[in-house]
């Protein structure tokens, strides 16, 4: 039986690349889609492809009227942690593809999810090949003490660091802090010039027009330095398959379960 799906931000970038994978797809169903801006539409004129029946609702509790087991998301970050609440609370899993929440934010809803018996599965990033720079990174955290993130974007991009920055640093942290020479109270100048301070990794937010999606993890050692660095190109495209994959997997999952990497190495 397919796996029925309601996508929220069905009229974004990503989010829309994923609808139309799900209409082509037998192995899921399109049965909710939620874009504030589109609602009242058929699903298919915003996707641009043959009509669906299905309309495009302004909130969650108006686009389960046609029931859902997983509520996918690529909206803002001022509005998915509450709709990943929402949801849970009605009995939906979650797939979460959208930047922006903090490390409390997903302590929160693994409570959730766990108090309902349900999953959610969070990445910042779900390109297979920005999982395997943090899968990399990891192997290397554990050799090298020394490390810093770097993230880029587009200027118009409001959360900093990125979610993939973020999740990146997050899962450093879990290995150990990174080491500093000079601490950062004793920086001479500005101390903010040293970065966000992140689970124990110092991250560094550049936002310039003309930029795309990219991160760095920055390693060093005496005379010698490790760069992994993963840039996204101008399409939605490599998100779709490790989205999918989640669909896939957080109907047999409770409790929350950060990254693509996770999915595909384990952890």
């Amino acid at each position: 039986m397919a796996i029925r799906v309601c996508v929220a931000g069905v009229s974004g970038w990503t989010g829309s690349e994923v609808a139309r994978a799900i209409l082509a797809s037998d192995e899921f169903q399109l049965t909710g889609a939620i874009a504030r801006r589109a609602a009242g539409r058929d699903a298919g004129d915003v996707l641009g492809v043959s009509s669906t029946g299905l309309t495009v609702a302004a909130t969650l509790a108006e686009a389960l009227a046609r029931p859902a087991e997983v509520l996918v998301d690529f909206t803002s970050p001022t509005s998915v942690r509450g709709r990943t609440l929402e949801a849970l609370s009605g009995g939906v899993r979650v797939v979460v593809g959208t930047s922006g929440l903090t490390a409390t934010d997903y302590a929160e809803i693994d409570r959730a999810a766990v108090a309902a018996g349900l999953g959610v599965i969070a990445a910042g990033n779900f390109s297979v090949t920005a999982a395997l720079v943090k899968h990399f990174a990891l192997i290397a955290a554990k050799l090298l003490p020394s490390r810093e993130v770097i993230d880029y974007a587009g200027a118009g991009k409001p959360d900093a660091p990125s979610g993939t920055a973020r999740e990146l640093a997050e899962a450093l942290g879990a290995i150990g802090p990174g080491e500093l020479a000079v601490p950062i109270e004793r920086t001479h100048g500005d101390p903010a010039a040293r970065g966000a301070g992140v689970a124990g990794t110092r991250v560094h937010s550049v936002r310039l027009p003309g930029y795309n999606l990219a991160v760095e993890a920055l390693f060093g050692l005496p005379h010698e330095r490790l760069t992994i660095r993963h840039d996204a190109g101008s399409s939605p495209a490599p998100y779709v398959g490790g989205t999918l994959l989640a669909v896939r997997r957080v109907v047999h999952t409770v409790g929350l379960v950060r990254g693509l990497d996770t999915l595909l190495f384990g952890g």
